[in-house]
């Protein structure tokens, strides 16, 4: 028998959120044009990714700056939508790994027969930077996902549960910088895509610094 808390988690959160994010996603996978289905995927789980995370960080700001004290509710909530962000980005960062270079995803991350030229292996170009702040992101929320649940909340304490829980903030800035790297160095910009991006990763930092802002004032 589920308990209510959980129930209600379920309810009033997992399946409306878990329900928009797969929209989303299948939306923007029927509207692509592009040929073959990992590509199409890889675009379609992008996005709701980028807004579920930053939607997640608006969080703790906005009840600040509107003067509510979290509850138990609240907590869980932006837990919950933590959790459909570390799904959808886990699940692009693997659907990524094959939408280039089909069959070879380590060519993501090192050069070619590195060892004939006499380079070093690991990428330094636009790329390879696109490619590891994404791999770098998709392994914090990894970590972060492994750890939303009241057994590690139980474990670490509420103190240090939350100083892991903001490694989110790394991923969040790992992934805009992924973002963008792959929206002007890596495939051709398009525009409405490239400011529907700037602006959920700009409402999210300008929400941060306003909330920073309230707490430094209070203190």
């Amino acid at each position: 028998m589920l308990s209510h808390r959980l129930s209600q988690r379920l309810w009033r959160h997992h399946l409306p959120i878990g329900f928009i994010t797969l929209a989303a996603t299948g939306l923007l996978y029927a509207t692509r044009d592009y040929s073959d289905v990992i590509t199409r995927l890889s675009f379609a789980s992008a996005y709701p990714a980028l807004f579920l995370i930053g939607l997640s960080l608006m969080i703790g700001p906005w009840k600040l700056l509107k003067r509510r004290r979290g509850g138990a509710i609240s907590m869980d909530f932006r837990r919950d939508l933590g959790i459909w962000a570390g799904v959808a980005g886990v699940f692009h960062a693997v659907v990524g790994n094959f939408e280039h270079l089909r069959g070879r995803p380590w060519l993501y991350y090192i050069y070619e027969n590195w060892q004939d030229k006499h380079v070093q292996p690991f990428r330094h170009d636009i790329f390879g930077l696109g490619n590891f702040t994404g791999l770098f992101a998709a392994l914090i929320l990894l970590a972060l996902l492994a750890t939303s649940n009241d057994a590690s909340l139980r474990k670490l304490g509420t103190p240090g549960w939350k100083q892991l829980q903001r490694w989110n903030y790394a991923a969040f800035g790992l992934m805009a910088v992924h973002t963008f790297t792959y929206q002007w160095g890596v495939k051709q910009p398009n525009l409405p895509w490239v400011m529907l991006a700037f602006a959920a990763i700009a409402a999210t930092a300008v929400l941060q610094y306003m909330g920073y802002e309230r707490r430094r004032a209070q203190r």
